[in-house]
């Protein structure tokens, strides 16, 4: 055998492997995603009533506003591309002046106390959830910023729970962005 045989053979190697692993590998994985959980496949995306993306079912983003919902606090700053924890261990300072922030925000004191969601960020960051008892604590601001009765504003969330452990994990968590939509639908 010559060099010239060694290298072109090199060459179809790397070729068909880079065909099979990078191209077919991706468009069967594709194919199955596309058949079995389109939705999901394509990011979960969501749209409002006027037919326009608003976001996903799948990452948080950041509502302001008195009249929705909030999101859990985000290390990524709701920035979808850089999924990401902050690092920081549960005693740096850092952390603990963002939960004191959050806290003097809210107006939680120890009579009204807030959930541990509402100042602390998920793993990754951009967890697009809080649990009910979140939802609940802050039904008071929403309900006053938009003009409706508090029982009002808890059927509401109790329209929009999910359970998504079942038996292993039934906490009851609410998609915040599907809270604020259904909030909106109503006006």
């Amino acid at each position: 055998m010559n060099m010239t045989t060694n290298i072109s053979g090199a060459i179809r190697t790397a070729v068909l492997s880079i065909l099979l692993c990078c191209v077919v590998y991706t468009l069967v994985i594709w194919a199955i995603a596309q058949l079995f959980v389109p939705n999901t496949a394509n990011g979960s995306l969501v749209k409002n009533e006027a037919g326009e993306y608003v976001g996903s079912r799948q990452v948080a983003q950041e509502f302001t506003q008195d009249k929705y919902f909030h999101s859990r606090p985000s290390a990524a700053d709701y920035n979808g591309a850089g999924a990401v924890g902050s690092n920081l261990t549960p005693t740096s300072p850092k952390i603990t002046e963002r939960a004191r922030e959050i806290i003097k925000k809210y107006g939680a004191t120890a009579g009204n106390l807030i959930p541990a969601d509402m100042v602390t960020a998920s793993g990754s960051g951009l967890d697009p959830h809080i649990t009910l008892a979140a939802a609940k604590f802050q039904a008071p601001r929403v309900a006053k910023a938009r003009g409706i009765s508090e029982a009002e504003l808890e059927k509401i969330i109790a329209s929009q729970v999910e359970y998504p452990g079942g038996v292993m994990r039934n906490e009851p968590i609410v998609n915040v962005l599907m809270l604020n939509l259904a909030l909106d639908r109503k006006r």
